[in-house]
Parts: structure tokens; C-alpha cells; sequence
């Protein structure tokens, strides 16, 4: 994990439930198969140092088919096809931006520019959703984003769902910008995600305070 992180979230490390995590994390890899790639689990922390966020995109959990999970939220491999929620996603931004977004799913772009795509659960076994949750990621997830809400200002928090959404109670909306819809997901998206406009809401804030927009 990068050092940025790792120092501040060294206190986690050290909490029996973290212990128990990882005891249940290797059991499961060792079991079966599971995702993403244990080199990639931490890969959102890994792509977007502590002081480099700038947004901070929320999912649930790995993508859980062959291929895809790779530690980015709503993020797959290059040359991938687009999951179902990352197209809406991508048509969103069309819609509001009037740019064609790039073909690819890798959203490591984004990443690099200090988008945080953050799983609140960061890994899955193969075929079955959310079959990780409740074994403790969330406590390290929720975690991470304290320490954003309280340590960093200005940041731009993009919650899909009510999953997400609960979220917002860590987060004081006078120092970020926390922008709640509807989830991407087909089953959802055509009742608030359509239209929502957190893409151009996001780069609108971040100018208004002295920061690079997002490249969506």
C-alpha cells in the first residue's frame, strides 16, 4: 500500500478486526478463486496517494466474473467489455459533457488524476456477490474516508445508491462537496442516476476552488 496511506491508517492495522480480515481474506484465496488479483487489492490506494485525491467515487464491491475485478471501483481491464453500470456511467458523462468517452473500462486515467475508486469492500469470491461484506473491509474502508473528511477540504465525494450514500453521515458537507444520486446500475439508473450531472458538478467545484478538473 503506499506509503501515503499506509502511515495514516497504520492504527488499523493493529485492531483485531484486522486480523481476523486478513485470516479470512488468505483462507478464501487459498480455497477457491477470488478477486481481484491479491497484488491488486489495495490498487486504489496504491494509484491515488492520500494528498493526490481530489473525488472520491464509491462502489460496493469487486466486479465478481473472471476478468474484470482488477481493485479500481466500477473499473475493468483494458479490453474488457463494459459492465452494464460502467456504460450508464460512460453515457452520463457523454450526455453531460458532450465528449465520447474512451472506449476502454480501465479507469486508471482517472485514478492518476485523483480519482479515488474505492470498493467499500475490496475483495469477492468468484460468482458470488458480496460474499466478502461484513468480514470487516468496511471498517477499513470507512476508515479511509474519515481520514479524507476530516484531514483533507474541498474534495468532491460521488455516492451511488443508498449503499453509498450512507456514507455521507462521515463527511461534513461544508468542507466537500457530496453529491448523492441513484446507482449507475440498470436496475436504478433510470431513476436519478440519468441526469444527475455529479461530472460537470465535480469539475465545476474543483475550479471554483483553485483545482484542475477531472478529464472524464
Amino acid at each position: 500500500m503506499n506509503e501515503s496511506w499506509r502511515s495514516r491508517l497504520n492504527a488499523e492495522f493493529d485492531k483485531p478486526y484486522f486480523a481476523k480480515l486478513v485470516a479470512f481474506v488468505r483462507h478464501e484465496y487459498a480455497s477457491g478463486t477470488c478477486y481481484p488479483p491479491g497484488s491488486k487489492i489495495f490498487n486504489a490506494f496504491n494509484s491515488t496517494p492520500f494528498e493526490s485525491v481530489k473525488v472520491v467515487i464509491l462502489g460496493q464491491d469487486p466486479y465478481h466474473e473472471p476478468g474484470q475485478a482488477m481493485g479500481l471501483s466500477f473499473s475493468v481491464p483494458q479490453g474488457t467489455p463494459l459492465p452494464p453500470s460502467l456504460r450508464n456511467i460512460y453515457t452520463e458523462i457523454r450526455n453531460e459533457l458532450g465528449v465520447e468517452p474512451p472506449s476502454s473500462g480501465d479507469l486508471t486515467r482517472w485514478a492518476e488524476q485523483g480519482v479515488l475508486l474505492l470498493n467499500a469492500t475490496l475483495t469477492v469470491r468468484q460468482g458470488q456477490a458480496a460474499s466478502h461484506q461484513k468480514q470487516g473491509w468496511e471498517i477499513f474502508t470507512d476508515a479511509a474516508i474519515r481520514l479524507l473528511a476530516t484531514e483533507r477540504e474541498h474534495l468532491v465525494f460521488m455516492l451511488w445508491g443508498a449503499y453509498a450514500g450512507a456514507k455521507a453521515q462521515f463527511i461534513d458537507p461544508q468542507r466537500h462537496l457530496v453529491l448523492r444520486s441513484a446507482h449507475p446500475s440498470p436496475l436504478s439508473a433510470s431513476r436519478g442516476f440519468f441526469g444527475n450531472h455529479h461530472f460537470q458538478l465535480c469539475n465545476d467545484y474543483l475550479l471554483s476552488h483553485g483545482q484542475q478538473p477531472i478529464v472524464w
